[in-house]
């Protein structure tokens, strides 16, 4: 039996919510894992469900428990990047095992990455209950025995024909917010991976113009686009891409993928695993 550790270490979780995660609890026991909670997963204040430091304490000490297998954070929002600074990042590269969080969590993922070499996976948790919960307890099944069906995800070129390179990224918004910051990852050769919830067209002209300023599009191997949800769902043109094209080199390889995101469908991306497409 494994045992997970579940955090919180952006917005809380609401009260109401409270069956969904014994919901979780109980899937995860039939997928022979036992889930512990930490003290910091609903909030108290309307948002968060403890200080930045009391939720970085939280993660750290499911870290330092080596009776704890792997840790999944179910929270998304504003606010992860508040426990930063409070990690022992020195004692994780001591105790690693992989993260699972997703929107918000980029901040944490990319940090952790960044300051230890550890692997994190872009992924949310609660997608085993949500609605495509069938196909997710498959994945996620095999992923426990060990296989990898859970980081299998289709891609189409939109240009280039072949990328390679280590993975970084995921949620832009939440992305730059580790701009300027030791926990910034190094785009040098790497693949971009980007994609959004709530995002619309000034969003994204705002956060790939910021890329650009920065120099990542002459670094990066390669941009793997996931979802855009808000995008998509309203049929906005230009669409991600073709906004995109505007700021990217005509050399550099850009792929995309229905199945890393937001959505419920969504599979698992390695942030700091090497990845190869080809047309």
């Amino acid at each position: 039996m494994k045992t997970i550790g579940i955090v919180c270490c952006s917005n809380g979780q609401r009260e109401e919510w409270r069956p969904q995660n014994e919901a979780l609890a109980a899937v995860l026991a039939e997928l022979d894992c036992r889930a512990v909670f930490s003290p910091c997963i609903y909030a108290v204040d309307g948002v968060a469900s403890g200080s930045g430091q009391e939720r970085a304490a939280a993660l750290m000490k499911f870290y330092l428990d080596d009776t704890i297998d792997m840790i999944c954070d179910i929270s998304g929002g504003d606010i992860a990047n508040e426990v930063l600074g409070f990690l022992d990042y020195e004692a994780i590269a001591r105790h690693p095992k992989p993260l699972f969080g997703y929107s918000d969590l980029t901040t944490v993922l990319n940090a952790v990455y960044t300051k230890t070499g550890v692997q994190n996976v872009l992924y949310q948790l609660k997608n085993l209950v949500y609605s495509r919960g069938e196909m997710q307890r498959r994945v996620v099944a095999d992923y426990l025995r060990g296989g990898e069906e859970l980081f299998r995800f289709p891609v189409d070129f939109l240009q280039g024909e072949r990328m390679e390179g280590t993975l970084v990224g995921g949620n832009v918004r939440c992305l730059l917010k580790l701009a300027g910051t030791p926990y910034f990852p190094d785009m040098h050769g790497r693949i971009l991976l980007l994609e959004a919830l709530g995002g619309e067209r000034e969003q994204l002209i705002t956060y790939f113009s910021q890329l650009r300023q920065m120099g990542v599009f002459e670094q990066v191997n390669g941009v793997l686009l996931g979802t855009f949800t808000k995008m998509e769902e309203k049929q906005l043109c230009p669409t991600a891409w073709e906004l995109l094209l505007r700021y990217v080199p005509a050399s550099l390889p850009v792929a995309k993928t229905a199945l890393v995101g937001h959505g419920t469908d969504s599979r698992g991306a390695v942030i700091g695993g090497q990845v190869s497409f080809t047309k």
